[in-house]
């Protein structure tokens, strides 16, 4: 089993006490902000895990759907939901087959999500991962943003991708899909 997938499905909550220690400085909501994020009355959060994005977002955006494919993440998700008396639904489900109408929502965010499709699909990553797009296309009004949130390095000082498969994710998102990089420092 993939590391990953064993901490969303056995470590929800030692994962959101491990990510609630970063951008201690809101480096990620300041930078959601300044791309007009705030504007948005319907947000769509793919991968949302234990909500670290709707967390930063509740008290701004009126509507937000929480979805991630993960069971044990969306209970933790819900826990820290109720912490801030929020009410937004949290739906499990497979991001590359979205059950929503065509432009329901004006914001459709991943974060630290996509990438992991990577290592989870092997050499078929590349098909996957334009299923999920397409998806984030579709459900997004004309004139919404879909925002997409990923690691530049880990464990070191100059952003870069942690990987190769990464890079080539990266390369593949700006060039063929027009996704602009902002680089952000959070730790």
């Amino acid at each position: 089993m993939d590391h990953f997938i064993r901490i969303y499905h056995e470590e929800a909550v030692a994962y959101h006490a491990m990510i609630a220690r970063e951008d201690v400085d809101q480096q990620v909501r300041g930078a959601l902000v300044d791309n007009g994020a705030l504007q948005a009355q319907r947000l769509l959060d793919l991968g949302t895990g234990t909500g670290r994005i709707p967390l930063l977002l509740h008290a701004d955006i009126p509507h937000i759907v929480a979805f991630d494919l993960h069971e044990a993440m969306l209970r933790e998700h819900q826990r820290q939901r109720a912490l801030v008396n929020g009410q937004w639904p949290l739906l499990q489900g497979d991001m590359r087959y979205l059950p929503f109408t065509n432009a329901e929502f004006d914001l459709v965010t991943a974060g630290w999500a996509l990438g992991h499709f990577c290592g989870w699909y092997g050499d078929n990553w590349l098909a996957e991962m334009h299923h999920v797009l397409t998806e984030m296309r579709r459900v997004v009004q004309p004139g919404g943003q879909v925002i997409i949130m990923e690691t530049l390095s880990t464990g070191s000082l100059e952003p870069r991708p942690p990987t190769p498969e990464l890079a080539r994710y990266y390369a593949w998102l700006e060039g063929d899909w027009g996704f602009q990089r902002r680089e952000l420092q959070t730790d």
